[in-house]
């Protein structure tokens, strides 16, 4: 009986020695293929992409990532009209060949600056919170939850307004990167600051993707910084999920209006592709002003009189919230012009609010499109959706 019992333990030792040496060998081969393509950039494979298009992600062998951000005519003012990011895995060393303009980050990138937040929003959706150590939006100008918690736990730093950061906060954090929207153009002497001070800095081309899925499919550019990308690919999945669904489904016939009032009484409207009135369109609804400014994105100005000449029949309104003045009730909407009274989505209860965290969520957007399909599918009693809330 003792031998027996001692012939399984040698069988067991031997087994696990084996299992030893085999991991042994894998790590050796796979260090050994590393060490092949050490400082080297052998094109491997590009990322899939179904609706973004400024943005790629090349894949190199040993681990190298190459980013490239086709930016703005507009935006070549403060940067080049491609930028980009070569990231290096750790223990890799920096190819030789590559271009002065390439930016070199060692990945996972860490200590980022981002002022923008729907770019948190996108990196928080795909784990990449903590790679963020800065940003230039104080807690209290947060809806995300996560973030806010990031914030007590000392993870983020306030460092200023996007238009006049506290450089010497920043130049003391040493960020590896600063990412900002494009709204940097609007303050070049922070762009020509950053240059300066050799502070690496990119510009999201996010809001500029003609289909709403590719401002979410952006959330891949970011997590390719921090090694996440399967995060964000199931996120994205996700919010297509419901688009695809959706688009499955009959036409619903109904109209909508999307606009705010400024505190001023300055109204806007959509232009006719811009990505609210695309999500109109995708969630079976037609967007009232779809010939407003063809082949334009963002707001453009009206007149109350034009406005409601055109979308008095509207059947449906989707009142921006967070832009305009920020009505709790349908008689504070109406309180803006009389006019509005009169109008069929008002007579009829379908005044419909967006929620405050509209525009800070860009990993929604697929959820945002099934939100306003039900919206225009429910029956009256629903008075709330997540990101969309009817006045009464």
């Amino acid at each position: 009986m003792k031998k027996k019992r001692l012939l399984a333990i040698t069988l067991v030792i031997t087994l696990f020695a084996s299992i030893f040496a085999l991991a042994g060998c894998g790590k050796q081969k796979e260090a050994s293929n590393n060490d092949e393509y050490n400082g080297k950039l052998v094109f491997d494979h590009s990322m899939d992409l179904k609706y973004a298009e400024l943005f790629s992600v090349d894949y190199y062998k040993g681990g190298y990532k190459m980013i490239t951000i086709t930016n703005r005519d507009e935006d070549t003012a403060i940067t080049d009209k491609q930028s980009k990011i070569l990231v290096v895995p750790d223990g890799m060393k920096t190819p030789e060949d590559v271009s002065k303009d390439t930016i070199v980050l060692n990945g996972p990138v860490k200590n980022m600056l981002v002022a923008s937040t729907p770019v948190t929003s996108l990196m928080n959706a795909s784990g990449c919170l903590d790679n963020i150590s800065l940003v230039t939006y104080d807690k209290s100008s947060w809806y995300i939850d996560d973030v806010k918690k990031a914030f007590d736990d000392n993870k983020l730093t306030y460092v200023g307004d996007y238009k006049a950061p506290d450089f010497e906060q920043i130049v003391a954090a040493s960020p590896s990167i600063c990412i900002y929207s494009t709204m940097l153009t609007s303050a070049p002497d922070v762009a020509e600051k950053f240059k300066e001070l050799n502070i690496n800095f990119i510009l999201d081309q996010s809001t500029y993707e003609e289909h709403p899925l590719g401002r979410v499919e952006w959330a891949k550019c970011y997590a390719a910084l921090c090694d996440k990308e399967d995060d964000a690919v199931r996120m994205y999945d996700e919010q297509a999920a419901y688009v695809d669904k959706i688009s499955k489904t009959e036409k619903t016939g109904k109209s909508v209006a999307v606009f705010y009032i400024t505190s001023k009484g300055k109204l806007y409207v959509r232009n006719a592709d811009d990505y609210v009135a695309q999500m109109v369109e995708l969630a079976g609804g037609k967007y009232i002003f779809d010939d407003l400014n063809v082949g334009k994105t963002g707001t453009q100005t009206m007149e109350m009189e034009s406005f409601y000449s055109k979308a008095k029949d509207a059947d449906y309104i989707i009142y921006i919230w967070s832009l305009g003045g920020k009505p709790s009730t349908l008689a504070d909407f109406t309180g803006y012009s009389s006019v509005l009274s009169d109008m069929k989505a008002v007579k009829d209860g379908n005044v419909w609010c967006t929620t405050p965290d509209f525009f800070q969520i860009a990993d929604t957007i697929g959820s945002m499109v099934n939100d306003i399909n039900k919206m225009m599918t429910s029956d009256s009693s629903v008075n709330e959706l997540t990101y969309l809330k009817k006045l009464k």
